[in-house]
């Protein structure tokens, strides 16, 4: 028992990883009714552009997370005005391409400056770990949720709190109404990419720093992140935070059981019998569909 009490600790700083990779995911998806393929490949650059910023800046990574969220924002409003706001009112497959192509652009440009090998990141705080109720819990593992949840909780202040995040939330209901409200839904849209790429580079220096980043990494993160919100409900804000704590659980559990192949293996059946029971996701909420 105390094993897989282990195991979940370890789980649960995966999981807070992942949930940020599900929210940026999501805040697109519900903003745009778009899926972001480059989302996963954000993730990655995220995580490259820590290692580069921390071999210019030798600062531990907390400090350098604000300039990390902050040029990945700038980057996903570069996407959003090349990627997607020119194709909008085209075939949906127009962005599904585009993204994609974006994807392809960021793997084969960190192939290019950095190389094939995996890079890690610096820590957020020191090394070492702590022994909680039997446990033995590695402070980075403690930083990264305490990292990930504060970033949840200031998405969430954000757009409860925040004449920004009202107007966010109406372009996401309602793009028409919105803009019939005076509201500028393309600004809106372009600061929901900015948002999503912000929090794909946190996720990318949590992950990096652990797990290491290699120009391939973001294709398996941005399954995961599609698993999750499918697990959670689609367009649900807190069914892809529950459903990347989900997968990490299962993951970390599985592995540790049988193996990584086998714990993705199983992650797919998972899926499919979720889908088969409560096609919805777990929290019920459907996705919208906007002319």
């Amino acid at each position: 028992m105390t094993g897989v009490a282990q195991l979940l600790v370890n789980g649960v700083a995966l999981g807070a990883a992942y949930a940020l990779v599900a929210l940026g995911f999501v805040l697109v998806l519900n903003a745009t009714s778009a899926v972001n393929f480059a989302q996963g490949d954000l993730v990655m650059a995220g995580g490259f552009l820590a290692v580069a910023l921390a071999g210019l800046i030798p600062l531990p990574g907390i400090l350098l997370l604000p300039l990390v969220a902050a040029l990945m924002a700038a980057l996903g409003l570069l996407v959003s005005l090349l990627a997607y706001l020119p194709l909008r009112h085209r075939p949906p497959v127009s962005v599904f391409i585009s993204t994609i192509a974006v994807g392809i652009i960021l793997q084969n440009g960190a192939t290019l400056l950095f190389g094939p090998e995996p890079k890690a990141a610096p820590p957020l705080f020191g090394g070492g770990t702590l022994e909680i109720a039997g446990l033995l819990v590695p402070k980075q593992s403690l930083a990264v949720v305490a990292v990930a949840g504060l970033l949840i909780l200031g998405q969430h202040w954000l757009f409860a709190r925040t004449q920004l995040g009202r107007r966010l939330r109406a372009t996401a209901q309602d793009p028409e109404m919105a803009r019939a409200c005076g509201i500028p839904v393309t600004a809106m849209v372009a600061a929901t990419f900015a948002l999503g790429a912000a929090l794909a580079g946190a996720a990318g220096l949590l992950l990096s720093n652990q797990f290491f980043v290699t120009p391939t990494s973001g294709s398996g993160l941005i399954l995961k992140a599609y698993i999750a919100v499918t697990i959670g409900g689609w367009g649900s804000v807190p069914g892809a935070v529950a459903g990347a704590l989900l997968i990490a659980a299962f993951e970390v559990l599985v592995s540790a059981t049988l193996s990584y192949s086998a714990a993705t293996a199983a992650l797919y059946l998972a899926l499919l019998a979720i889908l088969a029971v409560r096609p919805q996701g777990l929290f019920g909420e459907a996705a919208r569909s906007r002319a």
